[in-house]
């Protein structure tokens, strides 16, 4: 109370208001700014760095687990194909001759189609067990179990055998002084049996690497990582460090760790572990794993076939690469929003302190109601000046836009109500037809037609669904034209009746296939000529026909044309008086009077619970009416309530080429087979 007290006290000019002058303002400005924005900084600071570590970790964790998977699948694969080959290389012609020099040629020959990682190919006697062809320069024969062609109940392949060895070796078969590596070769051995014979007298060898590893572990970034191979037994089969290769993990540091993860993997788990590396004690190593079937021919102690386990690993920095990036740039950002603020509140303080201080002043006066004098425009700063005279001009609007405001937010709401309603319609309505054409087009390209009839009944589906597709956007566009005003009409007299009479074809199908019936009745038996476009007067003619066959059930649907004479005043005397009137009656399902207006307004669709089911966007009559309006005629719909029918009327000025009005009849001969 006393603060209140102090505030509204009337401080001599010559004295400064003693807890509200500039001083505080740039006090507060400086200290609040400061203090407040760099906890806030930091801190955000800190949790954007943690969230972006987070996400970092996450993806190279995901990625991890799917690439362990993927290289799995690749060994996998690998091994299949190669057995597939060597399984039919066995059982070609060259190699059941048992002749050298076509053996050599065959094996030449396919040695080019098999990938790199194939280091060598060998038929072997049986008898004799000594190569008669190879591609390389060692024999890789590798006895197997006696018989193991035949097969046996424990499950081995009968007709290619795989075994797996560990080999040492330089890379410089010539320089002793090269360097030596340690990798995992494997065996593939196929029999090949002469013409008609039980027992074979070559077997055919491949030998292959299990995988070259392709980028090394230290590459930053990589989120594929390199692949390492355990048997389930323990072995380390695959390894980018070549030394390893061969070693049991028993002898490494984080034994447990892959202990638990091989467990894991063999009871059918595919996720992701942190170990330590195999050779560093301080770097940690993101792996994601999985287990498959290893394409070995040896099966465990329980006749079960044995399981190698892959690994996708990389160390966690380079998974966190792209972190250091992140944390220079936010550093330097902080830095330059500290300064930022530092410059802004020294330097604007002073000028900001003196009108935001009148300024707020002459609002807690306004708030009080006790301003009687126009807030001053004379401040040092341009912005100020023109905020003072805003708001001079918006007290005196506000009492006048209140009630404007809030006229346009009820017009508002309601526009956003029809619009929903809109788009929920119109959405449905393009889906329905697009469907159509979608499965229509689908069957006949899948091939599921019996014939050719078929074909062109489901092509002629898709035709009618594109055609009534093509309408609803023609409707779309028209509307829009409409209301963007670019919409244009070129009038000159057309032929009504030969108008009515096409659209009255038109709608003879669905009128057929709804049992209904459909009438014309005009005056006179020659052509009626009215001042109008064409085609823009068919599509009113097709929409109004078009609801009328729509929304009727049962009965039927008479036109009714006849020239009718009004008031020079009404319309104008440049037509005489005389204008032609379409009366398009139907038995459906009627329309309450109190919604007539609405029916003519875009994007409108009365009691929607009813006529949701006959389709429709709630654009074709708005359209009309504008249509009719745009060639100086007039469309108005009656009805006497729901469930009475409706009755829409067209008028349209008559052209100087019109006949008389003193000829008549019931039914014009020219329309006579448009009954059914």
């Amino acid at each position: 109370m006393a603060l209140r007290a102090l505030r509204n006290v009337k401080f001599p000019k010559f004295l400064p208001a003693p807890m509200f002058g500039p001083t505080s303002f740039r006090r507060i400005l400086l200290s609040r700014i400061l203090l407040l924005s760099v906890p806030v900084l930091v801190i955000g600071q800190y949790v954007t760095f943690r969230k972006a570590r987070s996400s970092l970790l996450e993806t190279a964790r995901q990625n991890l687990s799917e690439s362990a998977v993927r290289k799995g699948n690749r060994i996998g694969d690998q091994a299949d194909a190669l057995k597939t080959q060597l399984r039919l290389a066995s059982e070609t012609a060259a190699l059941e001759s048992g002749s050298s020099p076509r053996v050599q040629e065959f094996l030449d020959s396919f040695r080019e189609q098999l990938p790199a990682t194939v280091q060598c190919l060998q038929v072997t006697n049986v008898d004799t067990q000594v190569a008669i062809a190879q591609t390389c320069d060692r024999d890789i024969f590798t006895p197997a179990p006696e018989g193991w062609w035949r097969g046996s109940e424990s499950g081995l392949d009968r007709r290619v055998f795989v075994s797996t060895d560990i080999i040492e070796g330089r890379s410089s078969l010539t320089d002793s002084d090269s360097p030596r590596y340690r990798q995992t070769e494997i065996t593939y051995s196929a029999p090949i049996y002469p013409e008609e014979a039980a027992e074979p007298n070559y077997i055919i060898t491949l030998r292959a690497t299990l995988e070259k590893p392709d980028e090394p572990i230290s590459r930053p970034g990589s989120l594929t990582g390199s692949t390492v191979v355990i048997d389930e037994s323990g072995i380390i089969l695959e390894h980018p460090i070549d030394i390893l290769i061969g070693s049991s993990i028993e002898s490494q540091r984080n034994a447990e760790r892959l202990e638990i993860l091989i467990g894991s993997a063999l009871v059918g788990n595919q996720d992701f572990i942190h170990l330590t590396s195999f050779t560093s004690p301080t770097q940690e190593l993101l792996s994601g794993y999985t287990a498959i079937d290893a394409p070995v021919s040896s099966l465990d102690g329980n006749g079960r076939q044995r399981r190698w386990v892959v690994l996708a690993i990389t160390p966690l920095d380079n998974a966190l690469a792209g972190l250091e990036p992140i944390r220079q740039v936010m550093f330097n950002l902080v830095l330059g929003l500290l300064a930022a603020n530092l410059i802004a509140t020294l330097y604007l303080a002073q000028d900001l302190a003196r009108p935001v201080e009148k300024l707020g002043e002459y609002a807690r006066n306004i708030e009080c109601n006790t301003a009687s004098e126009p807030m001053p425009a004379k401040f040092f700063i341009q912005e100020f000046n023109q905020l003072s005279k805003a708001l001079n001009r918006a007290i005196e609007r506000l009492k006048t836009w209140a009630q404007e405001l809030e006229e346009a937010w009820n017009e508002s709401k309601n526009a956003n109500r029809l619009k929903s309603e809109f788009l929920a319609t119109i959405s449905h309505e393009l889906r329905t037809p697009l469907n159509g054409i979608i499965g229509s087009l689908r069957l006949v390209r899948d091939g599921f037609c019996d014939d050719e009839a078929e074909e062109q009944e489901f092509l002629q589906r898709a035709d009618d669904a594109a055609v009534h597709l093509l309408g609803i956007i023609n409707d779309i566009l028209d509307i829009s034209k409409i209301e963007a005003g670019t919409l244009s009409v070129a009038i000159e007299p057309v032929d009504l009746m030969q108008l009515i009479h096409e659209a009255l074809e038109l709608n003879q199908a669905t009128v057929r296939d709804k049992g209904l019936t459909l009438s014309a009745q005009v005056e006179g038996n020659e052509p009626i000529w009215v001042r109008a476009d064409a085609a823009k007067l068919k599509q009113v003619l097709l929409n109004a026909i078009g609801n009328a066959v729509k929304f009727t059930e049962s009965g039927g649907i008479r036109i009714e044309v006849r020239v009718v004479r009004v008031p020079a005043d009404e319309y104008g005397a440049h037509y005489g008086g005389k204008r032609v009137r379409v009366d398009i009656i139907d038995t459906g399902i009627g329309v309450d009077p109190a919604d007539f207006d609405k029916l003519f307004k875009p994007f409108v669709m009365v009691d929607g619970s009813k006529t949701r089911r006959f389709g429709g966007t709630g654009l074709g009559l708005a359209i009309s009416r504008n249509l009719m309006e745009m060639m100086n005629g007039s469309i108005r719909l009656d009805s006497a309530g729901v469930g009475s029918g409706t009755t829409v009327t067209l008028e349209l000025p008559i052209a100087q080429k019109n006949v008389s009005l003193e000829k008549t009849s019931t039914l014009a001969e020219a329309d006579s087979d448009l009954e059914t």
